[in-house]
């Protein structure tokens, strides 16, 4: 069986081409605050700075959250205003989604965001055009801990640090408040440790100029 992949379409970044044992947490953010404090606590503890994405009305709702974030160090990325499905939206929606929630935090933060990743991980060549001509790179994952899906800790554990897709480049992706999460990050952090990776931001691990992304949304420097 022949597999052809359209040139046309755009990819986000999945993960990243690297020789360095490199990898990076996400956490997004779009409900509720519980368990920020216990997830920056146990961040701190290893020395982990990690990239949290911020709808921009949970930063209105949680600005000091916002801000803890900031001060420890870690990325800041954009996860839209109202957590729409923006690929059902126009250019200019899609902007508009993208900008009030910039300035939102912005005005909170004071920084500028250039990481975006589209709610429900839903995209399109508009949203990713939107996200570009906005200055953002737009960020997916390519290891899903499925936090979301009501996992015990045991299960969130195994599934990370045994994910077919983990490996140098590896983009995780969690959530700031669901169930399990703040109590299996610790134990999945020391054993990402123990396999030698080193956990970094975002900002850190992707190709800022001179790049390509492959079929598989894996992005390799030129």
């Amino acid at each position: 069986m022949s597999v052809f992949f359209n040139r046309n379409i755009k990819l986000p970044i999945y993960s990243v081409e690297t020789d360095d044992p490199k990898i990076a947490l996400s956490f997004d953010a779009a409900w509720g605050n519980d368990d920020c404090e216990t997830i920056l606590a146990t961040l701190a503890k290893y020395d982990v700075r990690a990239t949290f994405f911020l709808v921009g009305g949970w930063a209105s709702r949680y600005p000091d959250d916002v801000i803890s974030f900031v001060v420890s160090g870690h990325d800041i990325g954009n996860h839209s205003e109202n957590h729409k499905y923006m690929g059902k939206l126009s250019k200019d929606e899609c902007k508009q989604e993208l900008m009030l929630a910039h300035q939102r935090i912005k005005d909170i933060a004071g920084i500028d965001m250039n990481l975006f990743r589209p709610p429900y991980g839903e995209y399109n060549n508009t949203v990713i055009e939107a996200a570009e001509e906005s200055g953002y790179y737009t960020i997916q994952w390519d290891v899903d801990s499925h936090d979301w899906m009501g996992l015990t800790e045991d299960e969130l554990v195994e599934r990370v640090l045994n994910h077919k897709n983990l490996k140098n480049g590896s983009i995780i992706l969690m959530h700031n408040n669901a169930d399990y999460t703040a109590e299996a990050l610790e134990r999945i952090i020391v054993g990402l440790q123990e396999k030698g990776y080193t956990l970094v931001p975002i900002s850190e691990l992707i190709i800022k100029e001179n790049y390509t992304i492959d079929f598989t949304g894996r992005q390799r420097a030129n």
